[in-house]
């Protein structure tokens, strides 16, 4: 049942083989269960890319496109992934999971425009845009 549910949730998002690594990583789950699982890794990668900005911010603390991304990765962190992961623990509407996920990329874009061009960032950034898009799309499938 895992793996027939595992893909046939990932068929349905934006990133197939991306979504199948997520969530074979944490089988035996419902669909909502899948959901949190895929939320936990766009929370996982936001900590591994918050863990990034604050060692360039201790080489250059006054720059104005760290200090951005550090808000940004705050609010995607404390308030996207941790109120989406929130409400689908507590068996509460998909619908705000999916708009929080909805809302990640643009979040990580936001950081990455914030460096013209010579984003130290790249990587991670997109990283986390790929994976909230399939967490979201995951979200999104829930009742």
């Amino acid at each position: 049942m895992d793996e027939k549910l595992i893909d046939q949730t990932c068929r349905k998002t934006p990133d197939y083989n991306l979504c199948t690594s997520i969530l074979k990583s944490s089988p035996g789950k419902d669909l909502r269960g899948l959901a949190i699982v895929a939320i936990d890794a766009v929370g996982s990668k936001a900590t591994t890319t918050m863990n990034r900005i604050n060692e360039l911010l201790k080489q250059s603390p006054k720059d104005t496109a760290l200090n951005h991304c550090h808000d940004m990765y705050n609010v995607i962190l404390n308030s996207y992934v941790q109120g989406a992961r929130d409400t689908l623990k507590r068996g509460f509407s998909s619908h705000i999971a999916t708009s929080s996920m909805s809302l990640t990329p643009d979040t990580a874009r936001s950081c990455e425009e914030a460096f013209k061009g010579r984003s130290p960032l790249t990587n991670l950034n997109k990283d986390v845009e790929n994976i909230a898009a399939v967490a979201g799309a995951v979200a999104g499938q829930l009742p």
